[in-house]
């Protein structure tokens, strides 16, 4: 399993597979060392570009983890720009993701851009201005018509 070092839904979920004693976890981190890492499990650091900052500097290792998985387990807010990115990244990939949407109480696979863009579209316009603005020029031609 990948998971991020994010306090959270990466945090809790550290939680759950260390009490469960599971062992095939790799914690992926932007910064020199996890801000999490319950399990005490393998580290993969993926270092930031020079001078990001905010959601940049953790942009890279998000690309990296979408790029390895083979699927998604998402835990999404439905606000937050930084989990429907890696939705969309996951979709561009051909790689299916499952999204609990806790602010709908629901949980649905996304399997293709257009189901990404359906989840997009229902988070309103300002989750999608603030996810296209986190694109790389790269996902914005990869996620274009």
């Amino acid at each position: 399993m990948l998971i991020g070092d994010a306090p959270g839904a990466d945090g809790e979920m550290q939680g759950l597979l260390a009490g469960y004693n599971y062992e095939h976890v790799g914690v992926f981190h932007a910064g020199a060392e996890p801000r999490n890492n319950l399990g005490d499990w393998a580290a993969y650091h993926i270092p930031p570009p020079a001078g990001a900052k905010g959601f940049a500097v953790h942009a890279e290792k998000d690309r990296e983890m979408a790029r390895r998985a083979d699927f998604g387990l998402m835990v999404w807010d439905g606000p937050s720009p930084g989990t429907c990115l890696n939705i969309l990244r996951l979709a561009g990939i051909g790689s299916p993701c499952v999204v609990y949407d806790i602010m709908r109480g629901r949980a649905a696979t996304v399997h293709t851009i257009a189901d990404a863009r359906a989840m997009l579209a229902r988070a309103g316009e300002e989750v999608r201005r603030a996810v296209e603005a986190r694109m790389s020029e790269d996902e914005h031609f990869a996620l274009s018509d």
